[in-house]
């Protein structure tokens, strides 16, 4: 989004001054996705950096680089026409040559190396931001090519945070408590058939999957309004929802016997009953009134149709969230 200001007697024509706010918009939300990359970086020694922990993900000493891949390529070299600085490494940070569970045994950059590297390239992307008009080509109109790298950056965050739950060991990652919570409101949304505008021609940043806005129609549906909770999923498994294949469709039934669920990852229940799970290496137990995570597809269908239910399309979704019909037009969201 570029951010506009009033023109001041003396100061900068307009556009100049809306192209120094976006820039300084976007440097802080650069800084701000590096923030998170050091932190789950810096949280582990090297041993733990350049260790497979789950042949679903990458090791982290990869995503580290890989961003800083990204941002040379895009940044530095496409919209700054700047000289490569490595530019011998880029097949090894290359997500479509190489499976996460392979790359573990590429000659990656060791941890120093990486570091090194990223601090390298954002120095030169933050000089290209400097310099670069902002409009013109379809990379640089409103900041779009920096956009769509702090929004890089930001997917390999979740990634990296993904790994640190996979991996095994001392817990190294702390955070405040969230704040107290309030009820829970229940019940459901009536949602109302008709037209709606689903995707975007519009936001700056949007990627291409977000583009162009086009018009759906759908049929009234209701929604829940708040995620399922940890405490309402815990009644499907006591019910034997895991045991009963009337609730799974034959290739969930299928995964759930391959893959020997029995709950979501992560939990384990005690002679007690009451369910524990692992989070961060920390064990605690489970919060029932906070969202459920961990369960995949299959289970989450399973769980829709045992309440009676059935999961939301991606079009029902959006229009949920974004779709205002009284006044007839789409919220951001």
């Amino acid at each position: 989004m570029t951010v506009t200001e009033p023109a001041r007697p003396g100061g900068p024509p307009p556009g100049e001054a809306s192209t120094e706010a976006l820039r300084t918009r976007v440097a802080g939300l650069l800084e701000r996705s590096r923030d998170r990359t050091r932190g789950l970086t810096d949280a582990v020694d090297e041993a733990d950096l350049v260790a497979q922990h789950s042949p679903l993900m990458s090791p982290l000493v990869w995503d580290l680089a890989h961003v800083g891949s990204q941002e040379e390529l895009w940044l530095v070299r496409d919209v700054g026409g700047r000289t490569p600085l490595r530019p011998e490494i880029d097949g090894l940070y290359d997500a479509f040559q190489h499976s996460r569970a392979s790359r573990v045994e590429l000659p990656l950059l060791t941890p120093a190396e990486a570091r090194k590297y990223v601090a390298e390239v954002r120095d030169k992307a933050l000089d290209v931001l400097g310099r670069s008009p902002m409009n013109g080509r379809r990379l640089t109109t409103d900041g779009f090519a920096f956009g769509m790298i702090v929004q890089h950056e930001q997917q390999h965050a979740e990634t990296m945070l993904a790994t640190h739950q996979l991996r095994t060991g001392a817990p190294v990652l702390s955070a405040p408590p969230p704040p107290p919570g309030r009820p829970l409101p229940a019940g459901s949304a009536l949602i109302p058939a008709g037209p709606f505008t689903m995707g975007t021609s519009t936001e700056p940043w949007a990627l291409d999957n977000e583009r162009p806005a086009h018009v759906v129609d759908l049929p009234a549906f209701r929604i829940a309004t708040v995620p399922v909770t940890n405490g309402e999923y815990a009644e499907f498994v006591d019910a034997g929802g895991y045991g009963d294949p009337r609730w799974w469709t034959d290739t969930g039934w299928r995964h759930r016997t391959e893959a020997g669920l029995t709950a979501p990852a992560f939990w384990n229940r005690d002679a007690d009953g009451t369910w524990w799970r692992r989070r961060f290496g920390v064990v605690e137990p489970v919060p029932l009134d906070q969202p459920v995570v961990h369960v995949c597809a299959h289970e989450a269908d399973a769980y829709a149709a045992w309440a009676g239910a059935r999961l939301p399309t991606e079009q029902e979704w959006e229009k949920a969230c974004t779709w205002d019909p009284v006044a007839g037009r789409r919220r951001r969201w």
